[in-house]
């Protein structure tokens, strides 16, 4: 808070790209404070050559900034617009000859070299000046000849100019209380106190639609002589079409509002103190009305990022509302923050996350309040993370989104080092991986291109880029006799192979020919997946639940591998029965992932490959002879899908996630070693990373540590035994080598409370009820299931959910009246009955009688503490080693 040197209202606040803000004050003078509120410089933009001859002094009645050409512009008493440069304060040119008082500016760049000055006026029009050319219109301007130190232009000339068009429209019946121009919906939004046409958006040229505008004209009941459309200058006003503008009706009107797109929200106050939201395309009714305010409402902002309404109110008080609920989070009144004075004006900052409040002094109040509900949720990324990756030689974590967006971390504190965005676009990348040499990253995106990236300043190598746009889903770097290749897959049905040699320096590359099998005998449907094992051998999964193997130094199809199910569901009957079945079997048949038994390559009674599906079951493939399948388990206990597998080194543990956010860990220690294993692998451990599907996985077993993503927007850290380490982009950073920094034994707050999380139980379930849990002993020869009991008695109980379960009354009504008869405390009920169990106690301290303990103790006079006294000074005699020692 601090004082201004202002001896005239501001009329308004902003902040200048590089977080200062900007005053104005209603005599021209400038003010430019820091983020903390020092006075950074002073400035006016009245001259004394514009003051002299004049009885009144110039009125600035508003202005916006025009940061694209460093210039701003204000709007005066006496019907001008003129334009100052930002830098130092010259005037550079002005329009003139309005009709009107330009009360309320807005501009708004349209193009690259495009833009819209808009201004609402007291007659309740909308004025629009479309600049085309913009840097060159204005250096034209500068060039006519100046009235009171400026070079002035008037309207007219602006109105008939090549690159220049004025619109007025007639929009309301009162004063322009405020008015913006949105580029995202291609409209102007203007209020005013008249409650017929309190909130209006309108286009800014008008229909061209003919067929409406007779239509409208034939309604109109006016003369002959006033049907045919005048000729309109620019100093009359035109009434838009009702096709033309969206109106919307409030009591006592509008006086503040704000627009989200990103919410597709409206929100207005006025005098009748309710804050409403309202659906832009449904004027008819408010979606919700905020009410609390006691004063009405001077300034309304929405915060998109956060999900909050700041309101503010003309008795200084403000109101935090959250969208989702529209329920208020904090008021601060005028008491709290002791800002004193009439209220002149309302800002608030993204940049600064703060409010800018100015009375007679410029006040800011820090709004940093989070909902308490996802007070302890920490997102990684704003969007759905679809892939993360492990760098060991910078001991790096790269992370990718939904939105392109490429962020860098520190794996040992989970601090975000570097971020780029527009990796592919507004396509999302959907896959990366790194080159032998880890110091470059590659992405595939949606777009159907890979980037070859230097990740720690964001710079694009080369683009390997194909014949088709179709998705790429996954990527791989292989190294193949001393050559080095990049191999993707996607939605075009082809494995697409890039050469990576170094003396290759051009920037866009296309893929090598296709295989001959692949084009002849390969995948007839999307490819998920792909993976490598050395020496030569490939393996590709798709969208059918068919997995192939390759040669990648011939080329060949090695093995197709295909679950016996499907395999018998191809070659069954075509009855109805069957087709059934198969439509129903073909509705879960991905594999999304498959990983090489990198150490059993050799073996041939062993499994060597292992496919996430289909139907949700993981398949341990051995790959001779045409392929066998030696082993399956379940991937999920949820019905969830496997969406992720990642193996240790030893190839002794499988790492698997699925669709709901579970991660399984699977000793495959032994398991499919020596032929076929009809019993399936030992599940180790479990636990839920997050509540959405878990798209990526990367392990670092030299710090015993597991990397997960999610569509939830995180990027969580794990130790192998599910202890919860942290968020990527949480506050507190950790030590990865000390593990009393780690967030266990917590875990993640959405986590918590989801109730898929909730431990399995046969109540929980529904498959029992509360009374055979209570009489759980009794239990045996009932029709209650084997694993039921069992599970009762193996676990502990949890609490039943009442609201829910329909149980039989053990108690009735008899019991408890017969009860109430014994009356075995009959001397005592409510708060007396512990009183009187204590009362009758055995081991209760009885009264022998005679006197009290604190009678008994004998009592002695304090004795008083005797003198020092003090030593004989004739006792004092010389040290006999002083002489020695000197």
């Amino acid at each position: 808070m601090g004082s201004t040197p202002h001896r005239e209202p501001i009329v308004k606040v902003s902040h200048t790209p590089d977080n200062t803000f900007m005053a104005l004050g209603q005599d021209g003078m400038v003010t430019f404070w820091s983020p903390n509120l020092d006075l950074k410089r002073t400035r006016t933009v009245v001259t004394e050559q514009q003051q002299t001859n004049r009885i009144k002094n110039k009125w600035i009645t508003d202005f916006v900034l025009m940061s694209q050409y460093n210039k701003f512009i204000i709007g005066t008493g006496d019907r001008e617009i003129q334009f100052y440069e930002l830098s130092n304060f010259e005037p550079y040119c002005q329009i003139s000859g309005f009709e009107t008082v330009p009360l309320k500016l807005d501009y708004c760049p349209t193009g690259p070299a495009e833009c819209l000055v808009l201004f609402g006026d007291s007659e309740g029009c909308v004025n629009i000046v479309v600049i085309q050319n913009t840097g060159e219109t204005l250096r034209n301007w500068k060039k006519f000849p100046k009235t009171e130190g400026i070079a002035s232009v008037n309207v007219e000339v602006v109105a008939n100019g090549s690159f220049t068009k004025y619109i007025r429209w007639k929009v309301h019946r009162d004063w322009v209380g405020q008015l913006r121009y949105y580029d995202d919906i291609r409209s102007v939004i203007s209020c005013s106190n008249h409650a017929n046409s309190a909130l209006v958006i309108g286009c800014v040229s008008g229909s061209t639609h003919v067929e409406q505008q007779l239509k409208e004209i034939s309604h109109d009941k006016s003369t002959a002589s006033k049907s045919r459309m005048p000729n309109l200058t620019y100093s009359q006003t035109r009434k838009r079409l009702d096709t033309d503008e969206t109106v919307f009706k409030i009591y006592k009107g509008v006086k503040t509002f704000d627009f989200s797109k990103e919410k597709n929200l409206i929100v207005t106050g006025g005098m009748d103190r309710i804050v409403r939201t309202w659906n832009p395309y449904v004027p008819s009714k408010p979606t919700g009305m905020l009410r609390g305010h006691n004063a009405p409402i001077f300034h309304l902002h929405i915060s998109a990022e956060e999900n909050r309404i700041f309101s503010v109110s003309t008795d200084k008080t403000v109101k935090v509302w959250d969208t989702s609920d529209q329920s208020c989070l904090i008021t601060v009144t005028a008491k709290s923050h002791k800002i004193r004075g009439d209220l002149m004006c309302c800002h608030y900052s993204a940049l600064a996350k703060s409010l800018a409040m100015v009375t007679d002094q410029l006040a800011l109040l820090q709004l940093k309040m989070k909902s308490s509900l996802n007070a302890d949720i920490v997102l990684s990324h704003k969007e759905a993370v679809q892939c993360c990756k492990y760098n060991s030689s910078f001991k790096q974590v790269i992370s990718c989104s939904d939105a392109s967006v490429v962020k860098v971390w520190d794996f040992e504190t989970g601090t975000q080092i570097f971020e780029f965005s527009g990796a592919h676009g507004d396509k999302p990348v959907t896959c990366m991986t790194f080159d032998s040499t880890e110091r470059r990253l590659i992405t595939g995106g949606r777009d159907g291109v890979l980037r070859i990236w230097n990740f720690n300043n964001g710079h694009c190598l080369k683009s390997l880029i194909k014949d088709n746009t179709e998705e790429v889903t996954d990527c791989c770097y292989v190294e193949l006799l001393r050559n080095r290749y990049v191999v993707s897959v996607g939605w075009d049905h082809r494995i697409n192979i890039y050469a990576d040699a170094a003396e290759d320096f051009h920037h866009y590359q296309s893929p090598l020919p296709k295989w001959t099998d692949d084009v002849a005998h390969g995948h007839k449907d999307d490819i998920l997946s792909v993976a490598t094992c050395p020496p030569n051998l490939l393996a590709t999964s798709a969208y059918d639940g068919k997995v192939i193997v390759w040669n990648m130094v011939s080329g060949h199809i090695y093995c197709h591998l295909v679950s016996p199910e499907l395999r018998n569901n191809s070659y069954s009957s075509s009855d109805d029965e069957d087709d059934n079945r198969l439509k129903q079997d073909t509705s879960d048949l991905s594999i999304k992932k498959v990983v090489f038994l990198k150490s059993r390559a050799g073996k041939k009674d062993a499994a060597q490959l292992i496919a996430s599906g289909p139907k949700g079951q993981i398949h341990f493939w051995n790959i001779f002879q045409g392929g066998h399948l030696y082993g399956l388990v379940n991937g999920s206990k949820k019905q969830g899908t496997v969406t992720g597998m990642i193996l240790n080194a030893s190839d002794t543990l499988l790492f698997t996630a699925d669709s709901l956010g579970f991660v399984y860990v699977w000793d495959l220690d032994g398991f499919c070693e020596d032929g076929e294993a009809p019993i399936p692998p030992a599940l180790t451990r479990d636990w839920r990373a997050h509540i959405q599907s878990i798209t990526g996985m990367d392990l670092i077993e030299e710090n015993n540590i597991l990397i997960t993503c999610s569509q939830d927007c995180t990027v969580r850290v794990w130790t192998l035994e599910g202890n919860f380490v942290g968020t990527f982009g949480q506050p507190d950073p950790w030590d990865i080598y000390n593990p009393s920094t780690y967030s266990h034994p917590m875990v993640p707050y959405d986590v918590l409370v989801d109730p898929l999380s909730m431990p399995s139980h046969p109540v929980i379930d529904r498959r029992m009820s509360v009374a055979d849990v209570v009489h759980a002993d009794s239990m045996e020869g009932s029709d209650v299931g084997d694993d039921d009991v069992d599970a009762l008695q193996t676990r502990p109980h949890t609490a039943p959910n009442f609201s829910t379960l329909h149980t039989e009354l053990l108690v009735g009504d008899d019991e408890i009246a017969e009860e109430l008869k014994r009356q075995p405390f009959g001397k005592a009920i409510g708060k007396r009955l512990r009183h009187e169990k204590m009362m009758n106690a055995p081991n209760k301290f009885k009264d022998h009688g005679g006197p009290n303990a604190y009678q008994s103790l004998q009592c002695y006079d304090l004795v008083d503490t005797p003198e020092i006294i003090p030593p004989d000074p004739s006792a004092e005699m010389d040290d006999p080693f002083a002489d020695i020692l000197d």
